[in-house]
C-alpha cells in the first residue's frame, strides 16, 4: 500500500486535458484539442508525457455496479494489533475482489475499506473473512443507504 510521488508540474492545459479524459477517456486527440485549444498532435504529446510521468495511470471504463449485480456497498473500519504494517493489511484485503478500495486512515481505525457486493449477506461474509485475519482485533461497518455525491476527482 505504497504511494508513488509524482513530481510533475501541471499547467492549465494539462489540467484541462485531464478533465476531458476523466469526462470521456475515449475522446480523440482532436476532440480534446478542440476543447482545450491545441492540435491533436500537441494533445497526444502532452498525454504521452503525463502517462510517462505517472500522472495518468491508465484508462478504463466506468461501469454502473448495479448492472453487474453489486447492489450493496459498505464501508468497514479495520482495527489491527500493534505493529501491523499497511502492506500486511493491503495484502490481506486485496484477496477479496469485493474490496474496491482500501486505505490507512487517521483516528482509531487502522484502515478503511470500501466493499461492494450483491447483498448484505455477501458483505457480511467478506467482513467475517477479513475479521478472521490474525492481525485484526475488530471491525466496524456501515452499510450505504444512498449515494449523495459520486464523482471522479478532477485536478484544478
Amino acid at each position: 500500500m505504497g504511494c508513488i510521488q509524482v513530481l510533475v508540474k501541471l499547467d492549465d492545459l494539462d489540467r484541462a486535458i485531464i478533465r476531458a479524459l476523466i469526462e470521456d477517456a475515449r475522446a480523440t486527440y482532436a476532440e480534446i484539442g478542440a476543447q482545450v485549444g491545441l492540435s491533436a498532435p500537441a494533445v497526444k504529446r502532452r498525454i504521452d508525457r503525463l502517462v510517462a510521468a505517472g500522472v495518468i495511470t491508465g484508462f478504463s471504463a466506468r461501469v454502473e455496479p448495479t448492472a453487474l449485480g453489486w447492489t450493496t456497498e459498505a464501508y468497514v473500519e479495520v482495527y489491527c494489533r500493534d505493529k501491523t504494517s499497511p502492506a500486511e493489511i493491503g495484502k490481506a484485503v486485496a484477496r477479496h475482489p469485493e474490496v474496491v478500495s482500501a486505505c490507512t486512515v487517521t483516528g482509531e481505525a487502522d484502515a478503511l475499506l470500501h466493499i461492494r457486493a450483491p447483498d448484505v449477506g455477501h458483505v457480511e461474509r467478506v467482513i467475517e473473512h477479513i475479521a478472521a485475519e490474525p492481525f485484526v482485533l475488530r471491525t466496524k461497518s456501515s452499510i450505504v443507504l444512498s449515494r449523495l455525491v459520486n464523482r471522479s476527482p478532477v485536478s484544478d
